[in-house]
């Protein structure tokens, strides 16, 4: 049975906790999800372990319980959104998708050129969700998240 949100497109930018589990739930709702890592690395969270799947003989992999509890349900492709090649592809997703979640740094996708305003003038009816730990404004903007 398709889910409630099946007919949602969701570019997930996200990496790390909150973004990726958003992206989660909208899968697990049905929407369909593009999960964006890195060439070579994915997403930092596919090495948070214990636990790690095991393999078919019992031994473990480098495949974190937690990043793929996080990325059920969603297609995943890798982007150099630092690149430009990476941001033409970023575009043209967007110009395809209804949401684009992101929890980066403030500014950090701005500076690639894949802000908010970048992307909704490819794509004007977009729902863009930035997560972050501290707010847009004020002095801890630009700081990373921190675990206490």
């Amino acid at each position: 049975m398709a889910g409630p949100l099946s007919h949602i497109r969701v570019l997930d930018l996200s990496r790390i906790m909150a973004g990726p589990w958003a992206g989660q739930i909208l899968a697990d709702l049905g929407a369909d999800v593009v999960k964006v890592e890195r060439p070579g690395l994915g997403d930092d969270t596919r090495a948070w372990g214990p636990p790690f799947l095991k393999d078919k003989s019992g031994a473990e992999t480098r495949e974190a319980g937690y990043y793929l509890c996080v990325n059920r349900g969603k297609r995943s492709i890798t982007i150099e959104l630092d690149k430009p090649e990476g941001q033409r592809v970023v575009r043209a997703l967007v110009a395809r998708s209804d949401i684009v979640l992101e929890n980066f740094k403030v500014g950090t996708l701005k500076r690639f050129g894949l802000g908010y305003d970048d992307l909704k003038a490819v794509n004007p009816g977009l729902i863009y969700c930035s997560i972050t730990a501290s707010g847009r404004p004020g002095r801890g903007a630009t700081l990373p998240p921190t675990i206490s």
